[in-house]
């Protein structure tokens, strides 16, 4: 009786050892809705019907490293190349409907980065123009040829997408001439330009009764054919946060199916992260939302400890030096109106090595080609695993890809003379959280 005994104990262990088999391969390959495959599609309307739906990856060598499931919205899909189509499609079409811009008129912003070659993408589409102000980086008299290269490149993408490039001197951004400040003031221009160009219409037709001739103004930047002009203020229009409230959040619930523990990234506006917190957190409380920041910013400080200086500065004092970090559209020195939305639970502070480093590890694992905001995301992605320990899911966001990023981050020279040369081999080069 002892043999049959056993041998109906050893059948009854292995069917559920193969039970368990089984359902674990059926979790981690079938029921995870970021592994599902989806449907065919319809063909998209347009290029603004491309931007968003963006894939979640999961990043294989991130993910087998930590014992997590490490995902990324795969933002540098979007057609202008980063996550930032979404805030310039959101902008535009909010002007649009509030009459703050008209189709003809001009989308101005003061940037350099993603998000004027955003706009400068998307405005078309409406039947808008774009003008772009940048700062003029020669001016600097300790500019290397890096980082002169570098601008000159975000300049020839605008000007190819068609947009009028106008260069100021850099100057603190409290400065009336500040490229920011500028922008502001031409896109009042530009509205008193159209303003004046109706003016001039109803004139001609008076002049033959009171014999009244109308005196053009000499504008120095856009033509009497203007027909407005909108400042899409980036860092303080909350349609910034909109965009990704109403649309990459929803996004990142539905591709998870709502199975996730934490979300994370970097803030440059804070639109991104102060969307996603606030949607995700509205969900479900118990999704964990952190910053993860580069030096030179203040943001870790203020989310941490409740202010934004060290004990050397005063708060709101020290503006962000543009050499403090290799990373670029992340970081700040002050909170913005869109940064405010956000819900945090904590934040982690990243190095430039730390990003450079990441970025050839998802090169070399994963054949991930990363911008520098994108690494920096990833490495704090690793960190919340570290911190919540395997068996979590967290959700970060690639901005944009590396292609933007070539004349400073993928610049082997330039990373010599900053001593932030890549050597490691597997993850050795992360600080522990």
């Amino acid at each position: 009786m002892e043999l049959p005994r056993r041998a109906a104990v050893v059948a009854a262990l292995s069917v559920l050892i193969l039970s368990s088999c089984y359902c674990y391969y059926q979790y981690r390959s079938v029921n995870l809705p970021w592994k599902k495959k989806k449907k065919t599609q319809s063909p998209k309307n347009g290029l603004l019907e491309c931007i968003g739906d963006t894939p979640l990856i999961r990043i294989d060598s991130l993910s087998n490293a930590t014992g997590c499931e490490i995902l990324a919205k795969a933002e540098f899909l979007n057609p202008g190349g980063s996550v930032k189509d979404r805030v310039a499609r959101k902008i535009i079409e909010e002007a649009l409907d509030s009459g703050d811009l008209v189709r003809g008129g001009i989308v101005i912003e003061g940037s350099a980065g993603s998000t004027a070659i955003s706009l400068a993408t998307v405005a078309p589409a409406y039947g808008c123009k774009c003008h772009v102000v940048i700062p003029d980086d020669v001016a600097i008299e300790k500019i290397t040829s890096y980082i002169l290269s570098c601008d000159t490149v975000q300049s020839q993408i605008l000007e190819a997408l068609g947009a009028t490039v106008e260069r100021v001197r850099p100057v603190s951004i409290t400065h009336r001439d500040h490229f920011v400040n500028v922008a502001r003031r031409r896109a009042l221009e530009a509205t008193k330009i159209a303003s004046e160009q109706r003016e001039t219409h109803k004139s001609e037709a008076d002049i033959n009764e009171n014999g009244h001739t109308f005196q053009k103004v000499d504008h120095q930047v856009f033509t009497t054919d203007c027909k407005g002009g909108f400042f899409a203020d980036q860092f303080e229009n909350l349609a910034n946060f909109q965009a990704h409230y109403e649309w990459t959040g929803p996004e990142i619930w539905e591709q998870t199916g709502g199975y996730l523990h934490a979300f994370i990234a970097a803030a440059g506006t804070g639109g991104t992260l102060a969307g996603v917190s606030r949607f995700l957190q509205e969900k479900n409380p118990n999704v964990k939302c952190f910053l993860i920041d580069p030096p030179g910013s203040g943001l870790f400080n203020k989310v941490t400890r409740g202010v934004m200086y060290t004990k050397e500065e005063a708060e709101g004092r020290r503006l962000k030096n543009p050499f403090d970090t290799i990373t670029e559209g992340i970081g700040i020195n002050r909170l913005t109106k869109n940064f405010m939305m956000a819900k945090l639970d904590g934040a982690y502070r990243g190095t430039d090595l730390e990003a450079v480093e990441m970025s050839r590890f998802l090169l070399r694992n994963d054949g991930l080609f990363v911008g520098s905001s994108s690494a920096m995301n990833c490495v704090g992605a690793v960190r919340v695993a570290q911190t919540l320990g395997p068996g979590h899911t967290i959700v970060t966001i690639l901005c944009d890809s590396g292609m933007r990023h070539l004349s400073k981050f993928y610049n082997s020279q330039y990373l010599v003379d900053l001593g932030l040369t890549p050597s490691a081999k597997g993850l050795e080069f992360l600080v522990p959280a």
